[in-house]
This record gives C-alpha cells, structure tokens and sequence, in this order.
C-alpha cells in the first residue's frame, strides 16, 4: 500500500513538472523570470513575469563584473527563487547573456550562482543568443526570408534567414546601455554625440556585406523594438491592442526618433509607451534601429514581441518532436486558438465543408473569383467562426470581433488579423460597417467585398448545421433569370435548418445583388 502511494506521489510530481515552465533571462540590462503553465488546450500560459532592472553592465568594469555587480545578480536570483520555491519548480533554465559572456570572471559567477541559488547558470555563446532569437521569429512569424535584430543592453545580434533557414548571423559587441555610456555623457545625446554614433553604428552594419541592400523585412525583438512599437502606436492613436507583428516604415521610425529627440530626459520619463528605466537608452536603440533599416534598405520593420526567452522556449517544446519550429505558425496558432475557446471541431468541418461547396460552385456560375489567398483565409476564418459566443451568446460577434482583432495571434500581421475578425465575425452589412470604421484606408472596395462575400458564405453556411447534427449531404446551384437556386440535398428532414436558411440568406443576396431560392430535399 506504501509503494503504491509512493509511486502516485511520484507520478504527481513528474506531471507537475511538466505542467509549469520557468525560464530566467540574465540580461545586460534587465533580468527577467517568466514561468509558463500548461492550460487544457495544450497551449502554454504565462503566469509570472517578473523584471528587475539590475543593470549588470554598469558593474562590468575592465572585463570584470565587481562584487557590487555580482551582488545584485544574486540578490536578484534570491527574489527570483522566492517564486520558482512556490511553484515547486525543480527545472528552471537559467540563461545569461553578453555582460557575463564578457566578463573574465565568469567562472566564479558560475559557481556562486550554484553554491548559493537553486540555479545552474548556463552562459550563451554569441552563435546560441543569436540562434534563439531567430528560434523564436521562426516560430512566431511566417516570414520565409529576413534580417533579425536583438538589441540587448551590451550586445546586438542579427541573423540572416531564407527558407526559414538561418544562413548568417553575427553579434556586435554593442548594445543600447553599452551605446549610451560610449558615446552619451548626459542624460540624452547633444547633436554632436548623436553623429557620432550614427556614423559609428553606420561602419559596423557595412562590414557585413549579407546586411547592404538585402531588401528584406527587418524584424526585431527585445524591450527596445517593444518600447519603440508602444510609443509609434501612442502617437498614431492606433486602433487594436497588440505589439507582435505590427509593421513599421522607415519613415515611421525617424518620425520617432524626430519626437524623442525633442523631449528632455524629464519628458522622456512621462512619454506615453516608455517604460522609465529605458528613458536614457531609448535614443540610441532607435538608432539602431533606424540606421539598420537604411542600410539594409528594409521595406519594412516588423516586432516579434517574441525573443531570446520564447527561443529557449520553443527549442524545448519542439526538441521531442525532431523539429526547431512549427511548420504552418498561423494553423498552429489557431489551432490553440480554437481549442482555448472551446470551439466544436464536427462544426467547424462542416462548416468548410458547405462553405466550399457553396464558393466553388458560385466560381463556376462567374459571380465570384476565389485566389489562392483568398482559400486560405476562408479556411482560417472557419476554424474561429462565431468564436465569440464562448463569452457570450447573445454578443457573440461583438465579443468575435473583439477578441480576434485585438489578440495576439503568431504569424498573423495586424491587418490579416483584422480581415479575419470582420469575416468571422460577419452578421450584416450594417455591423460590418461598424466594425471597419477605425480602419480607414486598411482595405480597398475590392478588399471589402470579398470579405463581406467570405462572412456572409461563412454565415449561412452554418445555418446548415444549426442543431450540428451533420444532416447536410451536398448543395448544388443553378442560375435562371429569376436568381440562383440552392438546391440542398440532406439525409434526413433538416427544418429547423431550413427555417435559418431562410432567414441568413438575405446577407448572401445583398452581396451577390441575386435573388436566391431555396429548395430543400431529401436523399433518396
């Protein structure tokens, strides 16, 4: 009896370890705990995130981290195990970065972080802090082919990556606390200091010929391209939440970098999107930023709001499975989307199975023309459909529309997001509008239509599963003067769906400008 309760207790114990995740990121400039608990979907929660700004760099002194440094990071890691003894956590990764990587005394920094701590420091190479920010774009973004930046506090990593394979990388010993006590001797840059930098950031982007004139998207990630999204987005009065996958220009940065170089240091602690403690390095991440941009000649800056935690992350998610990355980013994500919100997958397959008959069908009358892309995002907005009515039924597209534009879906640009919301969400033409109008200018009339078109198919379509009984067994149209004629074929009687029918097909007529008749029968 003993044994047997013994052996519960341990299997108790193996299922909590691999219900929680925790991972301590030891910056330059910020560390950082974050843990992660497995949620019933299968997808992974961030349940803690605590940041302390310890700012190890500026103990880094000749080479050294002094004992004043070393003292912080402990204390530090003191706090940060006060959380992980709570949630019983005995495998928790403990990564450091470029001020210990460059400190002469790192070994005895090891050691006393394991003789004192719960931790075992494990100390990344430039190669590995390189390799896990692209880790983590690749598993977050669907970009086949880009530049990746890191700008930490002492130093930058870019990699290079086509084929969502990585070719090149390289980690410059600089970073935006490094930058600012290099070349910054106040609080903010006088005009000649910001030249200096300019031109020094300038030679070192150019003596990596895999950087000029790619032409490729950049994409950054860490507190900086955070800080620099949050502050755009402020002074554009942007319309939806989120930071991940949000797109700027290279206009836009320099609009920013115009505005932050205007406000004294008290003023930058006050700007809307800055956090304080990034006040004094904000400047010269910007730079960075915005120098990086022109001399890779970017079409555009992208965040990845996901980073060197989330590669270290992903490679242990994915190291069982014989993979580095997620193969399709956008089905993973709303794949856990659906199953985070309960959504009924018998549904779903039906609804995509009467949503393509219904589309192909009209394609070969010639009322509309269907692309590649077009396919892809039908079959996206089915699997979230209606996903609103898991928070309330009689809102349920309000609360669709909502959730989906504002959340945070990887791989997923943010207008793609919003196209996805107005077509899952779609009721009416009259709510469509409402739904579109902070949109100005984010899709033209032909953009419009379709997604009407894609909402309203979608829309009836699940009239014809009303009580998901699967009754359905095909639909056939034909064309007469007097309008389209559906004619449904179903396996037993369906009025329940029939009475639906006719009450949602009205949104399909307004966008095909036809009448449509109605015929149900029963299979023979």
């Amino acid at each position: 009896m003993f044994l047997k309760f013994d052996n519960e207790r341990v299997r108790s114990l193996k299922e909590i370890l691999k219900q929680q995740y925790a991972i301590i990121d030891i910056g330059s400039n910020t560390m950082r705990l974050v843990i992660y608990e497995k949620q019933n979907g299968g997808f992974y929660k961030e349940i803690e995130n605590t940041k302390v700004v310890a700012r190890l760099r500026n103990y880094l002194i000749d080479g050294v981290l002094n004992e004043e440094g070393i003292e912080v990071l402990l204390q530090t890691l003191f706090q940060f195990q006060e959380s992980t003894r709570f949630h019983q956590l005995h495998h928790v990764l403990c990564v450091a970065t470029a001020t210990i990587r460059q400190s002469e005394n790192q070994e005895e920094i090891k050691k006393l972080v394991e003789g004192q701590t719960d931790f075992t420091l494990r100390v990344l190479s430039e190669y590995e802090e390189a390799r896990y920010g692209y880790l983590a774009v690749m598993n977050s973004t669907s970009f086949s082919e880009g530049i990746t930046v890191d700008i930490g506090g002492g130093s930058t990593e870019v990699t290079y990556f086509r084929n969502r394979e990585i070719l090149e990388y390289h980690s410059f010993p600089f970073g935006a606390l490094s930058l600012k006590q290099q070349f910054i001797k106040g609080d903010i840059p006088t005009k000649d200091e910001l030249e200096g930098m300019q031109q020094y950031l300038e030679f070192q982007f150019r003596t990596l010929p895999w950087l000029i004139n790619k032409k490729l998207p950049l994409i950054a990630i860490g507190g900086s391209a955070r800080n620099l999204v949050k502050i755009h987005q402020n002074l554009i009065c942007y319309p939806i939440a989120g930071l991940h996958l949000y797109k700027m220009k290279e206009e836009d940065i320099e609009s920013v970098k115009e505005e932050l170089e205007k406000l004294s240091f008290i003023e930058l602690q006050k700007l809307e999107g800055l956090a304080k403690d990034r006040a004094d390095t904000i400047i010269p991440a910007v730079e960075v930023f915005h120098t990086l941009v022109n001399v890779i000649e970017a079409p555009a800056f992208v965040l990845s709001r996901k980073g060197l935690r989330e590669g270290v992350f992903y490679e242990e998610l994915t190291k069982d499975l014989g993979i580095s990355y997620y193969p399709n980013v956008v089905e993973e994500s709303l794949h856990l989307l659906s199953h985070e919100y309960e959504m009924d997958m018998e549904f779903v397959i039906q609804l995509i199975k009467h949503g393509r008959l219904i589309c192909k069908q009209l394609e070969e009358i010639g009322l509309i023309s269907m692309t590649v892309k077009d396919w892809e995002v039908f079959h996206q907005a089915a699997k979230v459909f209606n996903i609103g009515k898991y928070i309330d039924e009689e809102a349920s597209r309000l609360h669709t529309f909502y959730l989906l534009a504002n959340k945070t879906i990887d791989g997923m640009m943010h207008k793609d997001r919003v196209r996805l919301a107005l077509i899952a969400s779609y009721k009416s033409k009259m709510l469509f509008k409402q739904h579109l109008s902070p949109f100005e200018g984010w899709f033209d009339k032909s953009e419009q239509k379709k997604i009407r078109l894609l909402g309203a198919v979608l829309q009836f379509s699940a009239t014809l599963n009303v009580r998901q009984r699967s009754l359905i067994d095909t639909i056939s149209i034909t064309e007469s003067e007097e309008g389209l004629t559906f004619k449904v074929l179903c396996e037993q009687s369906a009025l329940a769906e029939k009475v639906q029918a006719e009450k949602q097909k009205k949104q399909l007529e307004r966008v095909l400008k036809t009448n449509i008749n109605l015929l149900f029968e029963l299979k023979h």
